[in-house]
């Protein structure tokens, strides 16, 4: 049935809406916070129109067999004030992590909502920062780069089993050997094409995870598209996962204030902050070179700069909004044939493929935890746009936006426009 058949019809789809949990799920978890309580968690999710969580579920660090003493880990902060405003980084901590047990009840809960999981691992970016030691970050980086994919679906697999021990593993929409590899140390750079040099080591790390799990479609996501490489890319995933962040204004104001993204690398400049992110700044505002996460391994465990959270930890957030609705007129059009063309891209390859198709991130970039440029109209009429397109081309699984999710501000003030727009999503 196409996308405009279901419209017509109006009945329910498998289509997965999906909201981004990311390694938040364990990391935003202590007593009152927004994973405090899992089943109020799901409970607003499916209140919201969303089916599927995306989470990173621990699986080096609970599976690999290669962290020492991994239920001993206790959750902390980059440091008192270090990425307080910056998103996914407003981490308190302050507790132990009990990983195993906090996975299984995670997926209880899914069962309990009807809600499917899809499985992931932030570990060879963002997660292992958020530990009280270096340990689980250490072992990461021990592991030979050309190694590691196979480390990581050999762990993938143990959680799994595990899982299926548990009669838990029909909650699992799929498995990604990891987020975003293409933007990650998982396989390291070989100097070739963006793609290519994933080739062996995902395939094989696919190969294994489907022999040992061959009921569980497995795949990886990717953090953009690269529509002239997509048929470099490995032939043994079973979903074409991918990520849209267009920037385009967004990005322009990136390079104003002296910063980079994605493969993007930050404009060169003769000093630091920039004018223009001096004019943004809060008035308490410390000089940056005060600004210093409580050790330096944590940043190396995040692979993002110190400028970036420097940058969202203390620009005014009205004055960030003001300055992408003032500059957003001149790249509306170039970001929308942007986002057309990665849809159509994507879907393009998905079919030569014959796998389904997810937009599992998006849609507009990274934007400070407390602005709302993509919140309000603008990111909403082109996450809208991104859905809509996505849908016509017959995807699987939308998320929204990767801010509609409990530990983002839109969570509490946004809620009727998710439901209405993820009724698109899994009803036609």
């Amino acid at each position: 049935m196409t996308a405009h058949e279901q419209a017509i019809t109006g009945k329910p789809t498998d289509r997965l809406a999906i909201t981004l949990w990311d390694f938040s799920w364990y990391t935003q978890a202590g007593p009152g916070e927004p994973f405090a309580d899992l089943d109020r968690a799901f409970a607003e999710a499916v209140d919201r129109g969303f089916n599927t969580v995306r989470i990173c579920a621990l699986p080096f660090l609970l599976f690999s067999g290669r962290v020492p003493d991994p239920g001993s880990v206790q959750i902390r902060g980059l440091g008192k004030q270090f990425g307080q405003r910056t998103r996914w980084y407003n981490v308190t901590g302050g507790y132990a992590l009990d990983g195993q047990r906090r996975l299984v009840e995670l997926f209880e809960a899914a069962a309990r909502h009807d809600c499917r999981v899809i499985v992931s691992s932030w570990e060879y970016q963002q997660s292992p920062s958020f530990a009280d030691t270096d340990a689980w970050h250490r072992a990461l980086a021990e592991v030979p780069g050309p190694d590691r994919a196979e480390v990581m679906a050999e762990a993938l697999a143990g959680l799994l089993d595990f899982l299926t021990e548990r009669g838990l593993a029909d909650r699992v929409a799929y498995v990604e050997v990891h987020n975003e590899v293409d933007n990650c140390s998982l396989v390291p750079g070989d100097g070739g094409t963006h793609y290519g040099r994933l080739h062996g080591p995902l395939g094989r790390a696919v190969d294994l995870l489907r022999a040992r799990h061959p009921a569980v479609p497995v795949t990886y996501s990717l953090g953009e598209p690269w529509p002239l490489e997509l048929d470099d890319l490995p032939e043994q995933a079973q979903i074409a996962h991918f990520h849209f962040y267009v920037y385009g204004v967004l990005g322009a104001l990136y390079r104003a204030v002296g910063l980079g993204h994605g493969t993007e690398p930050a404009p060169r400049s003769d000093s630091w902050p920039t004018s223009e992110l001096v004019g943004m700044l809060r008035p308490d505002a410390p000089a940056f070179a005060d600004y210093q996460p409580d050790e330096p391994w944590r940043l190396a465990a995040t692979g993002i700069p110190r400028e970036l959270f420097y940058v969202h930890d203390w620009v005014d957030p009205d004055r960030w909004d003001l300055w992408l609705y003032e500059n957003y007129l001149p790249h509306r059009e170039a970001m929308r044939q942007t986002l057309a063309l990665w849809v159509d891209s994507v879907a393009g390859f998905a079919r030569r493929r014959g796998v389904p198709a997810v937009l599992g991130e998006g849609v507009v970039g990274y934007t400070p935890l407390l602005t709302r440029f993509e919140e309000d109209a603008v990111g909403k009429d082109i996450a809208e746009f991104v859905v809509d397109r996505c849908l016509a081309a017959g995807f699987q699984g939308v998320v929204l936006t990767s801010n509609a999710a409990p530990h983002h501000p839109m969570w509490h003030t946004d809620q009727d426009w998710m439901r209405r727009v993820n009724a698109r999503v899994t009803t036609g």
